[in-house]
């Protein structure tokens, strides 16, 4: 049996339920309540790393009874193993997490916090040291013209320059391009991000696309309009549009990266941990610098807990170049202490001193 402190004592999940100040609405549906999970690691020097899995229904179809069970195996399979050689333990979590890339995501998040610990390094250097601050932008969920135009108005309030927008599901394209202009009447020199979550037909893109360019209203970025294996409807998208088109949902794993690549089916890649984990996360940032396609980092309904870890993910490997962490700004708890600082749109890990810096509140 493994010998010294790394070894893995135990890990444990338990439900993490998180209310939300109002309904986070995408093209699949909407959250009222993050249903999340918390992951606690202990080593055998009693060293303790949390982690947060984020499943999300609306999203890929995950949900929180999923990731406990999943999770539940994990920890069965890791017990006794040493924690050091951090890829080939996540490697040896994928079977037993079945799939579940949020539980693969909190199982390895809650690892290399308590090795960070342990060894007294910051998560944002031990990804690479690159930086420690990102511009993030924030989102206006699905809803009216009138909320979209609220939203965007308090975003202007905070600071923050980006502003992204959800679009798709059952309302229309006429729908979306109304809440569009509402955004752009309060906020003209923001630059939008218009995420679509596999939502939006061909059709109705094209519509969106001609309504836009009759507004002069030119969109930063394209995020997943259409279905995630529609890559010849996004080659097209761009090519039609002249914008440039992020990958999403299409873009869980470094082949799939490749794929997009080839096809050339996009200029970014939304990477978020939750997809597949943080092993697999590296491999998709190789994949992109290899194929010469943009960095973006995203998430799911996450709490602070999870969002400080793609920050320091991001900001520690560098080169990203859109930073989609706004979730803890749309959650009426925080259950958490620690984590990023924010000053308008301006994030910072630079404080974090070990791991990545959040803890649970203590009753």
């Amino acid at each position: 049996m493994p010998t010294g402190s790394t070894i893995i004592r135990s890990l444990d999940a338990a439900r993490l339920d998180i209310p939300l100040h109002v309904p986070f609405g995408i093209s699949g549906g909407a959250q009222a309540v993050a249903h999340n999970v918390l992951v606690t690691l202990v080593l055998e020097d009693g060293t303790i790393g949390y982690g947060e899995a984020a499943p999300l229904p609306a999203y890929n179809g995950e949900t929180q009874a999923r990731v406990l069970t999943a999770l539940k195996k994990i920890g069965d399979a890791v017990a006794g193993c040493h924690g050091s050689d951090w890829r080939k333990l996540a490697a040896h979590a994928r079977a037993p997490a079945g799939g579940s890339g949020s539980a693969q995501a909190g199982f390895e998040m809650a690892l290399l916090d308590a090795l960070t610990k342990r060894d007294g390094v910051p998560l944002w250097r031990f990804f690479g040291g690159a930086g420690t601050e990102l511009e993030i932008d924030m989102t206006v969920t699905t809803g009216s013209a009138p909320e979209a135009m609220a939203a965007a108005r308090d975003i202007v309030r905070r600071g923050i320059r980006m502003i992204k927008v959800k679009i798709g599901g059952p309302a229309g394209a006429a729908h979306d391009l109304a809440r569009l202009v509402a955004i752009h009447e309060v906020a003209p020199e923001a630059p939008l991000i218009v995420d679509g979550n596999a939502g939006v037909s061909r059709a109705e893109a094209r519509e969106l696309i001609a309504g836009l360019k009759r507004l002069g209203i030119a969109p930063a970025l394209l995020e997943q309009w259409l279905p995630k294996d529609d890559l010849a409807g996004m080659r097209a998208l761009h090519e039609e549009s002249g914008w440039a088109v992020a990958a999403d949902e299409a873009a869980c794993t470094a082949a799939d990266v490749r794929r997009i690549a080839h096809e050339r089916a996009a200029q970014v890649i939304n990477i978020k941990l939750m997809k597949a984990g943080l092993a697999e996360a590296f491999d998709i940032v190789a994949a992109a610098r290899e194929t010469g396609l943009g960095l973006m980092i995203g998430g799911n309904v996450e709490s602070m807990l999870a969002m400080t870890t793609s920050a320091c993910f991001a900001a520690g490997i560098g080169g990203f170049s859109y930073a989609d962490l706004d979730t803890p700004l749309f959650l009426a708890e925080n259950p958490f202490l620690g984590g990023f600082t924010l000053a308008g749109g301006r994030l910072s890990v630079a404080h974090i001193g070990r791991g990545h810096g959040v803890e649970p509140r203590v009753a």
